[in-house]
């Protein structure tokens, strides 16, 4: 069990980045909505992939939970049973979570992939877990870890959910991120714990809690970009061009634009510090060419009228820098309880 473990905690990480892919992109597409229901969507395992299907059918067999949509409102089977001729109200009952009632089969499937790439991520950080009792004698903390991450993505299917039943509510949709991260660093934290081939590092103070003080400014320009980006989906809903998304755009936009400076000079004080003092913290580098990337994103997206893709690129990269960084600060920290 052991032998697999570090395999399988790396997987069950990419997997989350994964499912945090699938979420940007969700948000790029506009198809949160996609599936209206939870945890089936339309009240199938297999959703539909034509209107045709969610309409009320005569002579139709239809199960317990199945959902279609009739006088722009989600109607649910009672129980299962076969239409008859007519449509008959007895026989269904009125979804209550939200009224949004709209099929589009790229939203649908697009939201569909996103979920089970989800469930993918759930189960490997189950195998995750089990296979951590080979540790049992050695490290318990590795057990307690996995069971936590095992935890996080249970409570992050429940967010999806509460997203969903909201119809998309900002706080929601932030938390949802956040909890992401969270699940992140659990398991970076148990990668670290088990990795073998560490690098020689030189710990130095000031270093360590300028690390620590640049991942706290990355999630909030994560807080602050959710926000932004919930500005525009407003206008969005509009219909109003992209050229005109940031047309007046809110204090929190040039407090995010505003931020992703100070960001950058931080970072790059690390970046400068760590080759001064040879201190061997070569994902430095790394940070610093996400950083870049990010900031170029960032620009395209205001300068040119939001570019298809940026929009994931941007949230995409954003988690990533987050991972780099809070291994940076495991390295960091491992050096300092050795000294």
């Amino acid at each position: 069990m052991k032998k697999h473990f570090l395999k399988s905690a790396k997987i069950a990480l990419i997997l989350v980045y994964v499912v945090i892919f699938a979420g940007a992109f969700v948000r790029l597409t506009g198809s949160g909505m996609g599936c209206p229901d939870w945890p089936k969507c339309f009240g199938y395992y297999i959703p539909p992939t034509e209107e045709q299907e969610l309409l009320f059918t005569a002579e139709k067999e239809y199960n317990k939970g199945q959902v279609i949509i009739k006088d722009e409102s989600l109607l649910v089977a009672k129980k299962s049973f076969t239409s008859k001729s007519v449509f008959e109200a007895s026989d269904w009952e009125k979804y209550t979570k939200h009224d949004y009632a709209v099929f589009n089969p790229l939203h649908t499937w697009v939201e569909y992939i996103n979920r089970l790439s989800g469930a993918l991520a759930g189960i490997a950080c189950f195998v995750t877990f089990i296979l951590s009792f080979g540790f049992w004698k050695d490290n318990k903390k590795l057990i307690l870890l996995t069971f936590l991450v095992c935890i996080l993505m249970g409570f992050q299917a429940w967010l999806g959910k509460t997203v969903v039943d909201s119809v998309l509510n900002p706080v929601k949709i932030t938390t949802h991120m956040l909890a992401a991260l969270l699940i992140v660093a659990f398991q970076l934290i148990t990668i670290y714990t088990v990795q073998n081939n560490r690098k020689s590092l030189i710990f130095d103070t000031k270093f360590h809690w300028f690390l620590i003080i640049s991942l706290i400014l990355t999630l909030i320009q994560v807080v602050l970009g959710t926000s932004v980006r919930e500005e525009i989906d407003t206008v969005i809903k509009t219909g109003a061009p992209e050229i005109l998304w940031l047309q007046n755009p809110s204090v929190s936009f040039y407090i995010h634009r505003t931020f992703s400076i100070v960001v950058f000079l931080i970072n790059l004080y690390l970046f400068s510090r760590n080759r001064k003092l040879n201190l061997g913290f070569s994902k430095m580098n790394w940070v610093m060419i996400l950083l870049s990337i990010e900031i170029l994103s960032g620009i395209s997206m205001y300068y040119f009228h939001f570019p298809f893709g940026t929009q994931t690129i941007h949230i995409v990269l954003a988690s990533i820098l987050f991972g780099v960084q809070f291994y940076l600060i495991l390295e960091s920290k491992a050096k300092k309880t050795i000294l």
